[in-house]
C-alpha cells in the first residue's frame, strides 16, 4: 500500500483543477491512498458557491470511476437546505464510503460567514481494507481533543489550505500528531504561492517525507511500524 500526498495549485477555473487532479490520480500507483489539498477543485469561491456545488456533483461521478483500485480523499463544497459545507469525501471501490463536513471553521477569514460547521461526531475512524483511517480538515488540526477522538487510527489525513505565514505550525502539528497518536499522517496542502506547502507523509516514529517542489509525495504504508511503536513505547493506544 502506497500513501500519496498531492501538492497542487488551485486555479480559478474549476475544470482546469479537475483535469490536473485526475492526471495525478492516474499517475499514482494501484492500491494507493491518495489525499488532495483542501478544496483543490474550487478553493473557497465565496462569490460562486452554487457553481462550486454543481461542479462537486459533476466531479463525484468522475472520482468514483477513478476509485476502483485506489482510495481517493478530497474536500468539496456541498449544499444542504440552503447551507454550504466544506465536505470531505472518501472514494473507494467506485463509491463514497465516508463523508464529514468541516466541524471547526477557520477564524481569520470569511469561512464562518459563508459556511456552516459540520457535526464533530462525524470525525471518526473508518475501516478500509483493514486500515483504520480518520481525517482532520485544516484548522481542525489545532484542536488536540480531536487527536484523542481519533486515537487508534492507522492513518490520519490532513487536507489543508494552510497559509505560508504559519508554515512551521503545520509542519510541527502534523509531526506531533503522528508521534502522539503513533500513526501515519498524510498532510496535503495547497501549492499556491501564499500557502505553506509542507505536504508530507509522516511515520509513527516521526520520520518525514517532504518536498515543497514535488506534486506527488509518496511513502510505503507499513502496519508493523505502527504495531512496533505502540508495543515498545506504550501510551495506551491499541
Amino acid at each position: 500500500m502506497t500513501l500519496i500526498s498531492l501538492q497542487l495549485k488551485t486555479a480559478n477555473k474549476f475544470n482546469k483543477n479537475l483535469k490536473r487532479l485526475t492526471k495525478k490520480i492516474k499517475e499514482s500507483p494501484e492500491k494507493s491512498i491518495i489525499l488532495a489539498p483542501e478544496l483543490i477543485l474550487s478553493a473557497y469561491s465565496y462569490d460562486k458557491l452554487d457553481d462550486a456545488v454543481k461542479f462537486t456533483k459533476k466531479s463525484i461521478k468522475i472520482l468514483k470511476s477513478l476509485s476502483k483500485t485506489k482510495t481517493i480523499i478530497i474536500t468539496m463544497i456541498t449544499k444542504k437546505k440552503d447551507k454550504y459545507y466544506n465536505t470531505l469525501h472518501i472514494f473507494h471501490n467506485n463509491k463514497i464510503v465516508h463523508t464529514q463536513s468541516k466541524a471547526i471553521l477557520f477564524v481569520l477569514d470569511d469561512e464562518r460567514k459563508y459556511f456552516t460547521a459540520g457535526d464533530i461526531k462525524d470525525i471518526k475512524i473508518i475501516d478500509i481494507n483493514g486500515i483504520k483511517i480518520a481525517a482532520l480538515i485544516c484548522f481542525e488540526l489545532r484542536f488536540v481533543e480531536l487527536w484523542k477522538q481519533i486515537q487508534g487510527a492507522d492513518v490520519v489525513l490532513v487536507p489543508a489550505m494552510w497559509g505560508k505565514l504559519r508554515k512551521e505550525h503545520y509542519e510541527t502539528l502534523t509531526k506531533a500528531l503522528a508521534i502522539t497518536n503513533q500513526c501515519y499522517v498524510i498532510a496535503s496542502d495547497s501549492a499556491n504561492e501564499n500557502m505553506a506547502k509542507s505536504s508530507a507523509i509522516i511515520s509513527p516514529f516521526g520520520d518525514v517525507v517532504k518536498d515543497d517542489n514535488k506534486k506527488i509525495i509518496s511513502s510505503i504504508y507499513n502496519k508493523r511500524e505502527i504495531k512496533k511503536m505502540r508495543r515498545y513505547i506504550s501510551v495506551g493506544i491499541k
